[in-house]
C-alpha cells in the first residue's frame, strides 16, 4: 500500500492529464490503492458506533489480503462530529479535497442527507453503513448509492409487529426529535395501529439532551402498556438506566429499536434486563458465518463486535462484490453499480440482498437483553423490505 506522501506526489505528477479529460478521474488511482473515504463520528454521542463501523471494515479488508477487486484499499477518516451544519463541508473534503474513490457514511441521517446529496450529483460510488434516513433510498435514491444497514421506519415497523405479538396493547413512544427518531416511530405506528394497538402519545426531546426525567413522570402517568422508544449510544444507555431508577420498568415495559441496546448491553447492567428490542442482528445467531465473525472481531479488538460492526462488515463484502466486477476499476460506473445492486451473500445476519432502492431486505430479530446480553427470542419479521415511494432510478 503506497504512502501519504507518495499517493500525493503522484497525484500532483497527473495533473497535466486531468486537465486534458475533465470529467474522468486521473488514472493513476487505476494503478495503486482504492482510496475510501469514511465520514463517519470518531468524537461524541456517536463515537462508539464510528469506531465499531471502521474496526469491522479494517477487518474484513485485512483478511482479504488488504485487497479487494485486486486493488488494495485505503481509508481516508474524517470525523464528523454528527454534526449536519459540517456534513457539507466535511463530504466535500473527501470528495474534493482527498479525491477518494469511494464515499463511506454515516451515522446520523441529518449528516446522511447532505453527504448522499453530494454523492448523486458526483455519482461516486457510495455505501452507507449506518444511517437510516427513508430519502436517501426513495425519493434521493441513486444508482450510485448503496445502503448496508436498514430504513429508519423499517426497524419501527419490525418493532411494532413483535409488539403487537406479545400482546402490546397501548403504547407512548419517546425519542429524539429529529429525522431518525421520526421516521422510526412512523414506521413503529404503520404496523402496530394497523395490528389494532392506540399510540397514547408521542414524546420527543431535542437531540442529543439526555434529561428524561420530565418524560418519565409523563409516561407513568399516561399508565400505557409499553413504551417504544428509538435512541442509540450513550443517550441509550442513560435512558435505560434512568428509566430504571425511576422503577418505571416494572409498570411499563420498556420497548425500541435494536439500536437503544446494542453497543451498551453491559455498560447498562440491570437496568437493561428484561428490555424487549427489535432488529437485523442479534450476536447469538447460529449461523457459521457469525460465529466466525464474533471471534475474529473478538481476537483483533478485545470485545465483542455489535450491530454496527456487522454493518461496516457487509459494507466491505458489497464493495467486494463492485470491484471484483469491474477488475478493480472503479471509473467503469455502468458496470459496477448493477452488480452491487444484483449482489446477495452471506451476513453475520444472515442472508443479505439489496431492493430495489439498494436498501437490504432481510431479516428482523426479537432480542430481550438480560445479563449484560441480548438474547434471541425468535424472527420478529422475516425478509422485510422498506417501502421505495419515490425512487426513480436515473
Amino acid at each position: 500500500m503506497m504512502n501519504r506522501r507518495r499517493i500525493l506526489t503522484l497525484a500532483g505528477a497527473t495533473g497535466a492529464s486531468t486537465l486534458a479529460m475533465p470529467f474522468v478521474r486521473p488514472s493513476w488511482a487505476q494503478s495503486g490503492a482504492v482510496r475510501v473515504g469514511l465520514l463517519l463520528p470518531y468524537s461524541g454521542t456517536y463515537a462508539a458506533l464510528g469506531e465499531a463501523i471502521t474496526n469491522a471494515m479494517q477487518l474484513y479488508v485485512t483478511q482479504q489480503g488488504g485487497k479487494l477487486g485486486g486493488r488494495a484499499i485505503e481509508f481516508v477518516k474524517v470525523d464528523d462530529e454528527s454534526a449536519p451544519p459540517k456534513a457539507t463541508e466535511n463530504t466535500t473534503k473527501l470528495v474534493s479535497g482527498e479525491k477518494v474513490d469511494v464515499l463511506c457514511g454515516t451515522v446520523h441521517s441529518g449528516v446522511a442527507m447532505a453527504m448522499a446529496k453530494i454523492a448523486r450529483e458526483n455519482g461516486l460510488p457510495t455505501l452507507i453503513p449506518n444511517a437510516g434516513a427513508e430519502a436517501i433510498t426513495r425519493a434521493m435514491c441513486a444508482p450510485n448509492i448503496f445502503r448496508t444497514s436498514f430504513g429508519n421506519s423499517q426497524v419501527g415497523d419490525a418493532t411494532g409487529m413483535a409488539m403487537l405479538k406479545a400482546g402490546v396493547k397501548k403504547a407512548v413512544t419517546v425519542t429524539w426529535k429529529y429525522s431518525a427518531g421520526a421516521e422510526s416511530v412512523d414506521g413503529f405506528k404503520k404496523s402496530f395501529l394497523k395490528g389494532g394497538g392506540e399510540v397514547i402519545k408521542d414524546i420527543t426531546l431535542p437531540f442529543p439532551d439526555v434529561e428524561f426525567q420530565s418524560i418519565l413522570a409523563e409516561v407513568a402517568s399516561l399508565k400505557p402498556d409499553a413504551v417504544y422508544s428509538f435512541f442509540a449510544g450513550g443517550g441509550a444507555l442513560k435512558f435505560m438506566k434512568d428509566y430504571h431508577a425511576a422503577k418505571l420498568n416494572e409498570k411499563v415495559a420498556l420497548w425500541g429499536a435494536g439500536f437503544l441496546t446494542d453497543g451498551v448491553e453491559k455498560a447498562a447492567g440491570p437496568a437493561g434486563d428484561g428490555v424487549k428490542t427489535a432488529l437485523h442482528y442479534v450476536d447469538s445467531l447460529d449461523n457459521a458465518e457469525n460465529k466466525k465473525f464474533i471471534a475474529d472481531y473478538t481476537a483483533a479488538f478485545k470485545k465483542a463486535p455489535d450491530v454496527y460492526a456487522v454493518q461496516g462488515w457487509d459494507s466491505m463484502q458489497l464493495l467486494r462484490v463492485g470491484l471484483e466486477a469491474v477488475g478493480g476499476d472503479v471509473t467503469k460506473r455502468k458496470d459496477m453499480f448493477p452488480a452491487m445492486a444484483k449482489a446477495e451473500f452471506k451476513s453475520p445476519r444472515g442472508p443479505f440482498k439489496l431492493g430495489t432502492s439498494h436498501n437490504p431486505i432481510q431479516n428482523f430479530y426479537l432480542r430481550e437483553l438480560r445479563g449484560g446480553e441480548n438474547k434471541y427470542l425468535g424472527v420478529a419479521a422475516e425478509m422485510l423490505a422498506d417501502d421505495t415511494t419515490g425512487c426513480k432510478m436515473a
